[in-house]
């Protein structure tokens, strides 16, 4: 039986063992990222991952149905999504009730640069330009604002949330050594946030670092802020996370919970809709 959070996850870790980390990638934005022809809309955070490559997608029949044909030898890609599934139980009083249960399912879809004889829907001059930094400036504000977080950029070692006083605590941008190190960071800790019991209630308290619930808030926060800064416009540094450490410390989390890579992405794309609401 086909497994697919097996095969997510190994998709994932095999752009890991290759150095890549696909949650860096521009991926979130139409512009950027990789969406769907029929919908003109940008995939889910995961499908971005799985995806890696920006730009328009299809399935074999919208190719076929637009009057191209898929090059040969392109191979296809998935792109998963929930269905919820109609399913019957017996509960506690011994009566039948009806129930939905969301089910992991997926379907191929190949690049445009895979098919032929097909113009691409939509054209990069449909987007408006923008200052990038001066949007991470409103766009954190506007969280901060929202939110009630209380935030401090203070001269410090340190970057982090702290859920009992709901703050950010984030050093001072001159001691970071480019503008994107600063969004980098302040978006992660922005993304931890979320997760207070008053907002998305994502984080357990259990959590403490090294243990696999930390691990988990842990990549729910890079997957978060990464999205944010490729949706800004902004290109990361990458310098750090692509250091084989980084690499192997999620190769081994991954290895030991397909599910994570799955529970991580959409919780990540909810709260990047929190601090960026449409």
């Amino acid at each position: 039986m086909f497994d697919i959070y097996a095969a997510v996850t190994d998709r994932i870790m095999e752009q890991l063992e290759q150095g890549l980390i696909p949650w860096e990638r521009p991926w979130f934005g139409v512009r950027n990222g990789a969406y769907s022809r029929s919908t003109k809309r940008p995939y889910s955070l995961l499908n971005q991952m799985l995806l890696g490559k920006p730009g328009e997608y299809m399935t074999y029949k919208q190719c076929l149905e637009s009057g191209g044909t898929v090059k040969k030898g392109a191979k296809a890609k998935m792109v998963v999504f929930w269905k919820q599934i109609p399913t019957t139980e017996v509960n506690s009083k011994g009566e039948t009730v009806s129930k939905l249960i969301p089910m992991l399912k997926y379907f191929n879809v190949f690049h445009i640069d895979d098919c032929e004889g097909v113009t691409a829907k939509i054209k990069p001059e449909e987007y408006p330009e923008f200052n990038p930094i001066e949007k991470a400036e409103q766009v954190a504000a506007g969280y901060v604002t929202s939110s009630g977080v209380v935030l401090k950029i203070e001269e410090s070692n340190r970057a982090f949330y702290q859920p009992t006083a709901d703050s950010v605590t984030v050093p001072l941008k001159e001691q970071f050594v480019s503008p994107v190190e600063y969004y980098g960071t302040l978006f992660h800790e922005l993304v931890h946030s979320t997760g207070h019991s008053k907002r998305l209630n994502r984080i357990e308290k259990t959590a403490a670092f090294g243990n696999t619930e930390y691990s988990k808030e842990e990549l729910v926060a890079e997957i978060g802020a990464a999205a944010i800064i490729n949706s800004l416009g902004i290109e990361t540094a990458s310098q750090f996370r692509n250091s084989a450490a980084y690499v192997q410390s999620w190769l081994h989390a991954l290895k030991n919970d397909k599910k994570m890579i799955v529970s991580a992405a959409s919780k990540a794309e909810k709260a990047v809709e929190l601090i960026m609401p449409a």
